[in-house]
């Protein structure tokens, strides 16, 4: 048998994550071999993915990432089981490496991610299957974006739970500053489009008619009801579309004037919103 020393064990623990008693156990079943041992751990990991495949995983860590010339985001939302997890900084460390694999990545959807190598020999769902065996619970990447423009910033709530990156036409001077603010804008009042192009139509359709049914019941003229609905309408659009919303920091300005106070010709021209569950 091969003698497994505590430098063995945490090398193996540093290179996979895993905990000392696991990486241990996995030595001694390989008698030493290190990339047998992390086979090992593999397997640990396909067996716990199994037996916990239908498990709620609506916890985790939301994070978003932009490149240093600014021109490149993403955001991935990686989920776990329980909030405990979702916390733990080793939990949070490995969804910045996704995150920042995320960045550099050609892949153009989840899917192409997952296939992606997150290291040597490993895929990114390959180790999310290890991570599961590691940690013990369903270990999943459920969103992955990018954006591509001459700005793009980022903000991550408090807590990782909610993360947003936005993409700005140039990147004039105080962009960064805008471009966080929008994101920060986003986060926190969750408007469902950029703008009104970018409404749902099924969406449109439902806010006219709930505008019709509340005037009838308050005895308005059936022949009013349109002309008033798309009033009505016009102030949805104001309330629920990124550029239109009143801008939280200035609410005497909308989000496309507070940009446009930086350059005139500045525009938002696209963001993700990602919250853990949603």
């Amino acid at each position: 048998m091969a003698k497994i020393t505590a430098a063995d064990v945490n090398k193996l623990r540093k290179q996979t994550g895993a905990g000392m008693m696991d990486c241990k156990n996995a030595l001694v079943e390989a008698e030493g071999n290190f990339e047998l041992a992390i086979e090992v751990l593999r397997k640990k990991g396909q067996k716990v993915a199994a037996k916990r495949a239908d498990r709620e995983n609506t916890e985790g860590a939301v994070i978003a990432v932009v490149s240093d010339d600014k021109s490149r985001g993403a955001l991935i939302s990686l989920n776990c089981e329980t909030d405990f997890v979702g916390k733990n900084d080793g939990f949070v460390k490995l969804a910045y490496d996704f995150a920042n694999l995320a960045l550099k990545s050609d892949a153009v959807d989840l899917e192409g991610f997952l296939a992606s190598e997150f290291s040597t020999g490993m895929t990114v769902a390959e180790k999310l299957v290890e991570q599961t065996g590691v940690i013990g619970e369903k270990v999943e990447v459920k969103a992955y974006y990018q954006l591509n423009a001459p700005l793009v910033g980022a903000y991550i709530h408090a807590g990782n739970k909610i993360a947003v990156i936005t993409a700005l036409s140039a990147n004039v001077e105080g962009a960064d500053v805008a471009a966080k603010d929008v994101s920060m804008q986003a986060a926190a009042m969750n408007p469902v489009a950029l703008n009104e192009d970018g409404v749902d139509q099924a969406v449109i359709e439902k806010e006219i008619e709930i505008a019709k049914d509340q005037l009838r019941q308050e005895g308005k003229p059936e022949a009013m009801l349109d002309k008033i609905a798309q009033g009505k309408l016009k102030r949805f659009f104001k309330d629920n579309t990124l550029v239109n919303q009143a801008f939280i920091k200035d609410s005497k300005k909308s989000v496309a004037e507070y940009v446009k106070s930086f350059d005139k010709d500045l525009t938002v021209t696209a963001y993700v919103r990602v919250g853990l569950g949603a």
